[in-house]
């Protein structure tokens, strides 16, 4: 059958034009998957949280720096650079803010890009965190949150978060059976005029204000007569800060050739916890802790002012919070006192990649204050005297001169 050319001419431009019509639709639905089509259709993959690491940085009375390393993991292949990427992040103690920060607009290239944050916290936070940790048996949670959102993509990528379990125990070394002598070192009198045959210390009240330690004292009295102890003071210094001063209002009459136990509280002021972290953090997480006591007593018709030095509690406090503080230049590779200390890796999260991450537990972590092992000491004095925790403590005694 013979047609016109114009049919012709006509016939052939449409089959062009369903040619051009069917490449269009193709670089529309190659485009469609480049975008945020791309995640549904297993092309284009949602950057990741690889690993985080923790480290503090320079601190003065107002602030603490936190420097964080955040890995961000892109899965996605060669010529693939991901815009748009915004990645937020919050470190918490017990649920307690301590630095927060997010960047926005971040190009993520393939494979692990390492993204550096620095955020100046406020030491404000100390206290509420030293609060939460006391009331929490002395345990501390140490979390980073992190989160990844693709612009592009129209997605977030909010991985569990990593965690860092760590315990404490400051006063269990003030549990002591020993048996100690006390001297008045006065004219007046004989010494010993007591015994302190056993202490013990356990949390009280924890107020927003203070921190209550209660105290027990097991005191034997070698005279043969009664004498009152009227009030009990202390003095208790964290890197020479101090933190706590006061004397108890109780009063004990103590029976001749008896024992008497003597309960007293004393606090911790928890507005003077901030000053002390920034000499923990300056000495390179090192604390020492020293509590002085001192006594007024009345011995017949003699009163007397005691420093109760053989109760002179010292313990030297080292921590690492984040598992990355750098080694002191005289101590070895495992620690300052020659023992590994427990730290993990710097890096507590997998890199692999993946949108899944495994929680990071450390499981033999010194802690915030450590475990005790390997960082406290026994008080200070150390009695020559061999006296048991009984009556037969001494077996004379001179009285008053």
């Amino acid at each position: 059958m013979y047609l016109p050319r114009s049919w012709t001419d006509r016939m052939f431009s449409l089959l062009s034009l369903g040619g051009r019509l069917r490449t269009v639709i193709v670089v529309l639905v190659v485009a469609g998957l480049l975008g945020g089509g791309a995640f549904a259709a297993g092309v284009l993959g949602v950057p990741s949280v690889a690993g985080v690491e923790n480290a503090f940085g320079p601190v003065d009375e107002n602030t603490t720096v936190v420097e964080t390393n955040l890995t961000v993991s892109n899965p996605n292949p060669i010529g693939v650079s991901l815009g748009g990427v915004t990645v937020d992040y919050d470190v918490l103690m017990n649920d307690v803010s301590l630095a927060n920060g997010s960047k926005e607009g971040v190009a993520v290239e393939r494979g692990n890009s390492t993204l550096n944050f620095t955020t100046a916290a406020n030491n404000e936070r100390i206290p509420p965190w030293w609060i939460s940790h006391v009331r929490n048996d002395e345990e501390t949670t140490v979390t980073v949150d992190t989160s990844v959102t693709s612009e592009t993509l129209g997605r977030t990528v909010d991985p569990p978060n990593v965690t860092r379990q760590v315990e404490t125990d400051l006063l269990s070394q003030f549990n002591s059976t020993e048996t100690r002598p006390i001297d008045a070192d006065q004219p007046a009198v004989s010494d010993p005029v007591l015994y302190i045959n056993e202490t013990s210390a356990q949390w009280g009240e924890v107020t927003d204000s203070r921190t209550a330690m209660d105290l027990t004292f097991v005191v034997y009295n070698p005279k043969p007569y009664p004498f009152g102890v009227s009030e009990l003071g202390y003095d208790i210094t964290m890197n020479d800060v101090a933190v706590g001063n006061g004397s108890t209002e109780s009063e004990y009459v103590i029976p001749p050739k008896s024992t008497e136990t003597i309960e007293a509280t004393v606090y911790i002021r928890n507005d003077r916890i901030d000053e002390w972290w920034v000499t923990h953090l300056e000495r390179n997480q090192v604390t020492d802790l020293r509590i002085d006591f001192d006594a007024r007593l009345d011995l017949a018709d003699t009163t007397v002012n005691v420093p109760l030095d053989s109760l002179t509690y010292t313990e030297t406090i080292e921590t690492d919070i984040f598992g990355t503080k750098p080694t002191d230049p005289g101590a070895d590779s495992t620690g300052e006192n020659g023992t590994d200390d427990g730290a993990e890796s710097p890096t507590e999260t997998p890199a692999d990649g993946t949108d899944t991450q495994t929680e990071t537990t450390s499981t033999d972590d010194d802690g915030i204050f450590g475990d005790g092992t390997e960082t406290t000491s026994a008080p200070t004095a150390t009695p020559t005297e061999t006296a048991t925790p009984t009556e037969t403590a001494t077996t004379t005694d001179g009285g008053l001169l």
